[in-house]
C-alpha cells in the first residue's frame, strides 16, 4: 500500500458507488482512523458506565446529593482535559503531522483510563480523568482530517459519516464489557468493584499505537500543503492560530463551529451519557424497596440494636467495611438506623461509652463542621434532632429484644444485598449504555444520508430539534424497563446523529494547513464550554431541584434548552454540500 494510490475519482467514477472509489490504502486509512476513535469512545463509554459506582465508592459519605456533583465534577474535568488536549494535539497535527501525532494520542487516552482502575480517592481518580482527557480530545480531529484528505472528494461524505457511526461499536464494547463483569459479579465469579475491572480494561487501545506507528502515512494534500515545496523552497505555515483567527473567512467558520459543537456536546455529556446514571438511580432505589418488602429495613435495625450491646461489632463492621450509607429505612426518606449506627461509630472512634444515651446527645446536636467524625461525614447537612426524633429513635432500639441474631450473620447478609444491588445496577447501566449506542450508530449514518440530499444546514436543524424532544421525553417519562428499550435507543439517535455532522462538516470548513487546527478547534473549544454541561447538571440536581424524588428527571429537561443554540446559529453557517475541500 502506498499513499501515491490516493486517487480523486473521476468523471467516469463519479456514478459508481462511494465505496467503489476506494483504494486498498484508502480503506487502510479509513479502518485504522475509524478504529482509533472507536477506542477513543470506547475509553468515554467506561467512564460514563463506572463514573457513578466509581464515585459512590471513593467518597466517605455517597449521598445522592454528593454522587451526583463529584460525577458531574469527574465529567467536566475529563472535558476540560479533552478540549485543551484536542487543541494541543490539533496544532501539533498540522505540524508535525496527522499520523505521528495520533500515537501520543493514543497512548495517552489508554494508559491513564487504565490508571483509574487504581483510585484510591476520588481526587486522583479525578486528576486520572482530566489526563486521559488530553488524549481523548486529540483523536477526533487527526482522524477525521486524516480520511478527508486522504479518500476522493466524493466519498468524504458517507466515510467519515461511517467513521464516526462506528464510533458507537465502541460504546457498545464498553456497554458489553460492563454487562459481563456485572453478571460476573452477580455469579460470584469475582469479587472485585467492577468498575476498577471496567477502568483496567481501558489500557487495551495502547496496542493500536504500534500499527499506526508501523503503516500508516501522512497525507499527500497535508505533503503539499505544509512540506517543502517545489520551486522556492519555502513551508507554509501550519497550525496557525493567528491566521485561524485573523482571516476573517475561517474566523466565521471557527465560531460558528465552535456553537454547533457546543450545542451537541453539552447535549450528549450534560444531559444524554447522564442517562445512565438515571437509570442506575432509578433501578437502585427499586432494588432497595425490593430488600424493604423483604423485611431487610427490620433486620438492618436489629444490627444497630447490637451494636449498643456488643463492644466488639465494630471490629467486624469495619473489617466489612459496612457504614451507616449500607443500611435501609423503613423507605427512601428514613435514617434513623443509618443515624443511630453513624452516631455508634462516632462515640466509639472517640474512645467514649457507645451508649444510647450518649448517641442521641450526640444527633441533638449540630454539625460543627470542625471534626470529620463518621457522624458529620455521612450527614454532613443534618440538622439537630426534634424532641420527636429523638423519642422515636429511643424507642425504636428500645423495642428491638429477644433474639437479634448475631453481628457477623447480619454482616454477612448486607454484604450480600450490596453486592447484588451494585451487580444488578450495573447489568441496567450496560443495558442503558448498549440501547442508547444501538440507536447512536443508526443515528450518525442517518445523518450522512440525509445531508447528501438536503445540505449541511437543513439536516442540522432538523436532528437537533429531534434531540431536544427525544431528551425529554426519556428524562420526564422513563420509570420501567419497558421504556428504557425505546426511550433509550431514539434518545441515542436523535442525539448522536449531529456527531455524524462534526466529522462531515467541520473538515469542510478550514484549508489542508489548517484543517486538524480548526476541526480540533470547533470539537474542542466548544468542549471548554460544554465542560460546564454536566458541572451545572450536578449542581441543578444537588442542589436547584434537590428535594425532589428524582432531581436528576428535572435537571436534565432544563438543559435541553441548549438544543436550541445548535438550531439559532445555523443562519450563519456556510453551506458545504458539494463543494470540494478548500485549499
Amino acid at each position: 500500500m502506498n499513499p501515491s494510490q490516493e486517487t480523486t475519482s473521476t468523471v467516469a467514477e463519479d456514478t459508481r458507488p462511494w465505496y467503489k472509489l476506494l483504494t486498498k490504502y484508502h480503506w487502510f486509512v479509513l479502518i485504522v482512523c475509524t478504529m482509533g476513535w472507536a477506542f477513543d469512545t470506547f475509553d468515554q463509554q467506561l467512564f460514563n458506565i463506572a463514573r457513578q459506582p466509581a464515585v459512590q465508592s471513593l467518597l466517605q459519605s455517597p449521598t445522592k446529593d454528593a454522587v451526583s456533583f463529584y460525577a458531574g465534577l469527574s465529567t467536566s474535568l475529563m472535558l476540560i482535559g479533552w478540549a485543551t488536549g484536542g487543541i494541543i494535539f490539533g496544532i501539533l497535527g498540522d505540524r508535525w503531522g496527522r499520523a505521528r501525532t495520533m500515537v501520543l494520542t493514543i497512548l495517552g487516552y489508554s494508559l491513564f483510563t487504565g490508571l483509574s482502575a487504581f483510585s484510591v480517592t476520588i481526587w486522583d481518580f479525578l486528576a486520572y480523568r482530566f489526563i486521559a482527557g488530553l488524549g481523548i480530545g486529540g483523536q477526533f480531529g487527526l482522524g477525521a482530517a486524516l480520511v478527508a484528505e486522504t479518500l476522493p472528494d466524493r466519498a468524504r461524505p458517507r466515510a467519515l459519516g461511517m467513521l464516526q457511526a462506528f464510533s458507537a461499536f465502541g460504546n457498545m464494547a464498553a456497554g458489553l464489557i460492563g454487562l459481563v463483569l456485572a453478571q460476573m459479579l452477580l455469579a460470584g465469579a469475582i469479587d472485585v468493584k467492577p468498575w476498577r475491572l471496567m477502568f483496567g480494561v481501558g489500557i487495551l487501545p495502547a496496542f493500536l499505537a504500534v500499527l499506526v506507528m508501523m503503516r500508516l502515512q501522512e497525507p499527500e494534500r497535508w505533503k503539499q500543503s505544509v512540506g517543502t515545496q517545489e520551486g522556492d523552497g519555502k513551508k507554509q505555515k501550519a497550525g496557525s492560530i493567528a491566521e485561524l483567527f485573523g482571516d476573517p473567512r475561517w474566523r466565521k467558520n471557527v465560531l460558528v463551529g465552535i456553537t454547533i459543537a457546543a450545542a451537541g456536546v453539552i447535549g450528549l455529556w450534560g444531559i444524554g451519557f447522564f442517562s445512565i446514571d438515571l437509570n442506575q438511580s432509578i433501578f437502585r432505589e427499586r432494588f432497595r424497596e425490593e430488600y424493604r418488602a423483604q423485611g431487610e429495613a427490620d433486620e438492618d435495625l436489629k444490627l444497630v440494636a447490637l451494636v449498643y450491646r456488643e463492644p466488639k461489632a465494630f471490629e467486624d463492621l469495619k473489617a466489612a467495611e459496612i457504614s451507616p450509607k449500607h443500611l435501609l429505612g423503613e423507605d427512601r426518606h428514613d435514617q434513623d438506623a443509618a443515624l443511630l449506627l453513624a452516631a455508634a461509630l462516632t462515640l466509639d472512634e472517640s474512645g467514649k461509652p457507645v451508649t444510647v444515651e450518649a448517641a442521641l446527645d450526640l444527633l441533638d446536636a449540630p454539625v460543627t463542621g470542625a471534626d470529620e467524625t463518621p457522624l458529620d461525614v455521612f450527614a454532613p447537612k443534618r440538622e439537630p434532632q426534634s424532641q420527636e426524633d429523638r423519642a422515636r429513635r429511643e424507642k425504636l432500639l428500645a423495642e428491638q429484644q429477644g433474639d437479634l441474631g448475631t453481628v457477623a450473620a447480619h454482616v454477612e447478609r448486607i454484604r450480600k444485598r450490596n453486592k447484588d444491588m451494585d451487580g444488578r445496577t450495573a447489568v441496567w447501566g450496560s443495558i442503558t449504555s448498549l440501547l442508547f449506542n444501538i440507536g447512536a450508530f443508526f443515528g450518525i449514518y442517518a445523518f450522512s444520508i440525509v445531508t447528501t440530499r438536503l445540505g449541511r444546514r437543513p439536516t442540522f436543524a432538523i436532528f437537533f430539534l429531534a434531540a431536544l424532544v427525544s431528551t425529554v421525553i426519556a428524562f420526564m417519562f422513563m420509570n420501567d424497563p419497558i421504556d428504557v428499550y425505546w426511550m433509550v435507543p431514539l434518545m441515542g439517535f436523535c442525539q448522536l446523529s449531529v456527531f455524524g455532522g462534526y466529522a462531515i462538516y467541520f473538515p469542510e470548513l478550514f484549508p489542508t494547513r489548517l484543517r486538524s487546527t480548526g476541526t480540533s478547534f470547533c470539537y474542542n473549544i466548544g468542549r471548554y464550554v460544554s465542560a460546564a454541561g454536566p458541572a451545572l447538571l450536578g449542581t441543578l440536581s444537588g442542589f436547584v431541584f434537590a428535594g425532589t424524588e428524582e432531581p436528576m428527571r428535572w435537571a436534565g429537561v432544563t438543559m435541553c434548552a441548549f438544543f436550541l443554540l445548535g438550531v439559532l446559529v445555523l443562519p450563519l453557517a456556510p453551506e458545504t454540500k458539494d463543494q470540494p475541500l478548500p485549499e
